[in-house]
């Protein structure tokens, strides 16, 4: 195993995209970077940039990029991004905000960017039924509910349906990744960075379809 990466995994919403993020990030030793966890602890805390995505988030729509890319951009120039990489999820969603981002890591570029391939009726399922805590962010479902009563097993807090996750929030959702999103993967594909693979099976499953996928990718760079 190369210690270290720059890694993106593009998907749907629902795909697993966060929990095979945070698979990644501990196999390569790298930070995880969710801009929708960054987004919902802005929300949660009232900052101006807060406040301004929440009437974008509770519509189920994309949250605009200048204010993704300043957010991001602080995070990229810390230390441990600088000096690790780390794995991305949730960002980019666009061409332009693909291109923007090569700008904001400038002078290091991406080892891969990996398509993460999951159906859009389970992915709709699945968001449909997830429940996540208030206080610490846990994930959980309908069918894998809290031990009791909606209160977190982890922490205590409140599990809750997130109001991006009705099931018309959802579908608009969707529709905005095929419409805005889905180009993406043609323009990654393009640069030959874009690895596609199947997201469907047990996490382990898919996180050892990722590591082999990735070490193959990045096997002619590894002397450099």
């Amino acid at each position: 195993m190369v210690p270290g990466a720059r890694l993106i995994v593009l998907g749907k919403q629902g795909a697993g995209k966060g929990t095979q993020c945070v698979r990644l990030s501990r196999h390569y030793v790298i930070p995880h970077i969710s801009t929708g966890d960054m987004l919902r602890a802005a929300v949660k805390q009232q900052t101006d940039l807060g406040r301004e995505a929440t009437r974008y988030m509770d519509a189920g729509e994309l949250v605009p990029d200048e204010l993704l890319l300043s957010m991001l951009d602080r995070r990229l120039a810390q230390d441990d991004t600088r000096g690790r990489g780390f794995c991305l999820d949730g960002f980019p969603r666009t061409a332009a905000q693909a291109e923007a981002l090569d700008g904001l890591l400038a002078p290091f570029e991406l080892d891969v960017v990996i398509n993460l391939e999951v159906p859009t009726k389970l992915v709709l399922g699945r968001l449909a039924s997830r429940r996540v805590c208030v206080d610490c962010g846990a994930n959980y479902s309908t069918f894998a509910p809290p031990k009791v009563d909606w209160i977190c097993d982890i922490c205590g807090g409140e599990v809750v349906q997130r109001p991006d996750d009705t099931e018309a929030a959802i579908t608009r959702r969707l529709d905005l990744y095929e419409k805005e999103t889905a180009p993406l993967i043609s323009w990654y594909s393009r640069s030959n960075r874009l690895i596609g693979v199947d997201g469907e099976g047990s996490p382990d499953e898919v996180t050892d379809r990722l590591i082999r996928a990735i070490d193959e990718q990045r096997r002619p760079r590894a002397g450099e």
